[in-house]
C-alpha cells in the first residue's frame, strides 16, 4: 500500500475540486472509508476466527504469537480514511446521483 499511515494535512481546495463542493467530497470519501473499514474488519475476523477457543486460558493467550502478528499487521495498516482520501484524489472513486434525487 502506498498510502502514508501517518496523519498529514490535506488541501481542502484539492478535495473540493472534483465535485465542486467540499462537503460532497467528504461525504463520498467517508462512504468509501466505511466500505474499506468493513472489508478490513471482515478479513481480520475471518483470520482470527481460526484462533477462537471455548476455554479462556491465560497461558494460551500469551503463547499464540501468530494471532498477535496478525493483529499487529492490521494495526499498522493505514487508516481507511487515508486510503479513501488518496483514492478520491487520484480519481479512483466515482459518485453518481440517483435519478429521484436529481429530479427534485
Amino acid at each position: 500500500m502506498a498510502t502514508n499511515p501517518s496523519l498529514i494535512t490535506r488541501d481542502t481546495d484539492k478535495i473540493a475540486a472534483p465535485t465542486g463542493n467540499l462537503y460532497e467530497s467528504v461525504s463520498i470519501i467517508s462512504r468509501r472509508a466505511r466500505q474499506i473499514a468493513a472489508k478490513n474488519k471482515e478479513e481480520l475476523s475471518n483470520k482470527l476466527s481460526e484462533f477462537v477457543s471455548a476455554v479462556d486460558n491465560l497461558e494460551e493467550v500469551f503463547e499464540n504469537r501468530e494471532q498477535i502478528e496478525i493483529s499487529k499487521f492490521y494495526e499498522r495498516m493505514p487508516k481507511p480514511t487515508s486510503v479513501a482520501t488518496d483514492e478520491f484524489l487520484e480519481g479512483k472513486i466515482y459518485s453518481r446521483y440517483n435519478e429521484e434525487e436529481a429530479a427534485q
